[in-house]
């Protein structure tokens, strides 16, 4: 490990030999990561390291099943939730909010189904 990832983990210096091997391994790629990344990445993933840490370790669990599930589905599957969400993110706050509150009032089978539709062909002008 190089000299800046050390100082990087320096905090698990005093307990990194009683880590498991994968905390090891996770802990040394973040760090790797965390290296490679310009100012304005490493802001953005110390705010969204700040929030993680500040959710209830129930919500937490939510989103790491959610992640799993996402892992556990096909390519194509995925290509098509990360384009979906690209899409909601452009949205207008205004519209995104709508969004939501349609989503919560869908039952579980009318969530599915909107999940499983394809996208919207876009029009090729």
């Amino acid at each position: 490990m190089s000299q800046e990832q050390q100082h990087l983990l320096y905090s698990y210096q005093d307990k990194w030999e009683s880590l498991p091997p994968e905390r090891q391994q996770a802990l040394a790629k973040g760090s790797q990561r965390w290296l490679s990344m310009s100012p304005e990445q490493r802001s953005s993933a110390q705010q969204r390291f700040t929030q993680w840490h500040s959710m209830p370790p129930e919500q937490r669990q939510v989103l790491r099943q959610r992640w799993q599930q996402f892992k556990g589905m096909p390519p194509e599957q995925q290509q098509r939730v990360r384009e979906s969400f690209n899409r909601f993110r452009q949205m207008p706050p205004e519209r995104r909010t709508e969004l939501r509150k349609q989503w919560r009032q869908m039952s579980p089978a009318q969530r599915r189904s909107v999940i499983e539709r394809a996208p919207p062909r876009r029009n090729p002008r």
